[in-house]
């Protein structure tokens, strides 16, 4: 398997055809995957907003005072209000805002950007990023499309690429009812490909300033497994929400 970067891709606009910017500067193999991080998916579609598209209500100026008691510094209630309009469901308030996406996501501050936004104070992701990767997937004419995101883990430093929307292939491979190298067969073992493939793209892609949105995955072989596209969890099976549910910081 073989990892590239698509080079000297310009500053992305709003309204700009992410598609044929990219298609311009890489000729696309039968099977690759293209991984577009979600930034520039965001720019494309008009995702840059400022503070005041966001006027502050009661909850909102409520969250920003604790958080700023919390953390000793000022707090703009207009971006707590942005992180209120982009979630549907506020999972933590304090010490930082945990919340899941309109898309199902869970991330800090709804995924909201505030570096690298000309135009604007926040970069919001994008509404439905797996409509997005399938739009750029017929403009580019690609087998595979996978839109990334950068965030944190629980119980780990530190932040990994993950995928938010994909096309062309399913989320997981499904590994259930095979058998390991002794014979026993496997019941829990379901592998989350498209983050695997948002992982490995960002290690080509890089960070910061010298940072590449979109990078070309060659040779990744899906294999002959079943496929699933569950990545998000629903809350009946995710434990670890339902506990946050009854969770206050009391820091």
């Amino acid at each position: 398997m073989e990892l590239f970067a698509v080079p000297d891709l310009p500053e992305v606009k709003p309204g700009d055809d992410l598609a044929a910017l990219v298609g311009a500067r890489v000729d696309l193999a039968p099977d690759d995957v293209v991984c577009v991080a979600s930034t520039v998916v965001s720019k494309a579609e008009g995702r840059v907003k400022t503070l005041d598209d966001f006027p502050a209500g009661p909850r909102a100026r409520e969250i920003a005072a604790r958080l700023e008691a919390l953390a000793g510094e000022e707090k703009d209630p207009r971006f707590a209000q942005a992180v209120l309009e982009e979630s549907t469901e506020l999972l933590m308030e304090a010490p930082f805002l945990l919340t899941e996406t309109r898309f199902g996501h869970v991330s800090v501050n709804a995924g909201i950007d505030r570096s690298n936004v000309p135009g604007g104070d926040l970069l919001l992701l994008p509404k439905r990023p797996s409509e997005s990767a399938e739009r750029l997937r017929g403009g580019l004419d690609a087998d595979r499309v996978v839109v990334t995101d950068t965030c944190g883990r629980p119980f780990r430093h530190g932040q990994r690429g993950v995928a938010i929307g994909w096309a062309g292939l399913p989320a997981s491979r499904d590994w259930r009812g095979e058998r390991d190298r002794d014979g026993r067969e496997l019941t829990a073992t379901v592998e989350s490909v498209v983050d695997e493939l948002a992982a490995a793209s960002n290690l080509v892609a890089g960070e910061g300033a010298g940072g590449t949105p979109v990078t070309v995955v060659r040779d990744f072989d899906f294999g002959d497994h079943a496929g699933s596209d569950e990545l998000f969890r629903d809350v009946e099976s995710d434990f670890v929400r339902q506990a946050l549910r009854g969770w206050r910081y009391e820091g």
